[in-house]
């Protein structure tokens, strides 16, 4: 080939020491420096493309609202999850009795790591929520045969309405067949209930812990609380009534 042109020469010189860059350790250096910063560039952009959690996605704040609303959202390796934005139902277990039943969520009632989140209302993981108490009382009539939290009448309307009372249990004891009567006769033997629990029953709403992850699986599924763990939620209840109060 031909000699090399002033422009290709000048190109090919180093700006430090004006010699050949093949030659220049500066040079060398400088080119090690940009190849590494290079490979680190490719990495974080695969790193990037790969893990999508560093995007900044918003939280879900899924809210509770009767205009129940999920979304289907795309994430790696084509799987797909379910935010939920807003939702007013979920499964509750209760624990003692082995039994579960979709209900309706109340209200918000304690958040441990945020009382904001109380204020606004928002479904996350281990808030303590109220829950309708409706379909578990059902279950416990048909059950065990025994209606709970039901509220005492007063003495003069216990008086008035004995007599249609009377009528009532009886045509309802008579419908049921002896068969009946002997299963709920057997269960009422290992029959058991929580003081605080029959309490909450009478006012129709029972104090629930939210189990999954609403913004993950659409869902606001959780347990009924019991024993020591409702003492203790009771417990934080009335101290934050207190302060309340107080102020």
């Amino acid at each position: 080939m031909g000699e090399s042109s002033p422009a290709a020469l000048r190109f090919s010189l180093c700006l430090f020491c004006f010699s050949d860059r093949r030659d220049c350790s500066v040079c060398k250096m400088l080119m090690a420096v940009a190849a590494v910063a290079l490979d680190l560039s490719v990495q974080r952009l695969i790193q990037l493309l790969i893990c999508r959690y560093e995007l900044g996605r918003q939280p879900a704040n899924t809210k509770l609202s009767s205009n129940k609303t999920v979304r289907r959202v795309r994430v790696r390796g084509g799987n797909v999850k379910w935010r939920a934005l807003r939702l007013d139902t979920g499964n509750y277990s209760w624990g003692s009795e082995a039994v579960t039943r979709k209900t309706r969520i109340l209200d918000v009632v304690y958040n441990a790591s945020n009382n904001e989140l109380v204020r606004t209302q928002t479904l996350v993981k281990s808030a303590i929520v109220q829950v309708d108490a409706a379909p578990f009382k059902q279950w416990y009539l048909t059950h065990y045969g025994v209606e709970i939290g039901r509220k005492k009448k007063a003495p003069a309307a216990k008086k008035d309405a004995a007599e249609g009372q009377e009528g009532e249990a009886t045509a309802e004891e008579t419908k049921k067949s002896n068969h009946v009567q002997r299963k709920l006769e057997k269960r009422q033997l290992g029959r058991t209930l929580d003081s605080h629990i029959e309490e909450q029953f009478g006012s129709g709403r029972l104090l629930a812990c939210i189990a999954s992850r609403p913004g993950q699986c659409g869902r606001a599924d959780g347990y009924i609380l019991e024993g020591k763990e409702l003492e203790f939620y009771m417990k934080k209840l009335q101290r934050k009534k207190g302060k309340g109060a107080a102020a």
